[in-house]
């Protein structure tokens, strides 16, 4: 039951980043400035996401451990995060919305395989089977024929 629970929450996720692209894409038309759309996006993420985390040091009585993790991975992620999100702005008016979320998910499951393979950051090594390129295939097809129909 608890994979389904995850498998759904994936499933919502992946559909939250595809209903954000077009929101993004008008911000930004409204704005007269894509990359400010960016940057609004992410200070109102930012917002919520530490309100949420100030009200679990509150009732769980959880820390928040500013010294471990390694000072590079303070920026590494918002940087990626932020091309990613400026990248959908810039081309969610061009090429569409599911044209955008295809190639996206390419990207990510491309990128997965080698991270996967490498065992980058500590994550368990997994090999790249036969199956796991066969999907890989298949997704860019799919993206190419999403983007070329």
């Amino acid at each position: 039951m608890d994979t389904l629970l995850w498998a759904l929450m994936g499933v919502v996720a992946g559909a939250c980043i595809a209903t954000q692209a077009p929101i993004n894409a008008q911000l930004g038309k409204g704005l007269g400035l894509p990359i400010a759309a960016a940057g609004v996006s992410f200070v109102a993420g930012a917002i919520v996401l530490w309100a949420i985390a100030l009200i679990f040091v509150q009732t769980k009585g959880a820390t928040i451990n500013f010294g471990a993790p390694a000072p590079w991975t303070f920026v590494a992620g918002g940087v990626l995060g932020a091309f990613y999100v400026f990248s959908n702005i810039m081309l969610t008016p061009m090429i569409g919305a599911a044209a955008v979320m295809a190639l996206s998910v390419t990207g990510q499951l491309l990128a997965g395989l080698a991270l996967d393979k490498v065992g980058f950051m500590g994550m368990a090594v997994r090999e790249i089977s036969l199956g796991r390129v066969a999907g890989a295939v298949m997704l860019v097809a799919g993206a190419v024929m999403i983007r070329a129909f």
